[in-house]
């Protein structure tokens, strides 16, 4: 991962409502109506958040239905594990 990846992740996480998705999925696979259910806000902006967290790589996607479900990328979660312990050790 390039520091422009590890950027776009940050700065992903850097709003409350996409970091409390993240820590939502750290539990488990979710569908965008049980995450939508916890917050006050619309469907749109549900997705707006949903696709910034995809396209940075923490979350992924699919569609079940007329539903989508989402889980955290285990892989990139590990590969920004490294990079922190990294940035720690300096």
């Amino acid at each position: 991962m390039t520091s422009a990846d590890f950027s776009m992740i940050f700065k992903a996480l850097a709003d409350s409502n996409r970091l409390q998705i993240v820590q939502m999925l750290s539990e488990r696979e979710l569908c965008a109506c049980k995450i939508l259910e916890r917050f006050q806000i619309t469907q749109p902006t549900l997705s707006h958040h949903m696709h910034i967290l995809c396209e940075c790589g923490l979350v992924k996607s699919r569609k079940e239905g007329k539903w989508m479900h989402y889980s955290l990328d285990r892989e990139r979660l590990q590969e920004i594990k490294c990079l922190w312990d990294s940035l720690m050790n300096l």
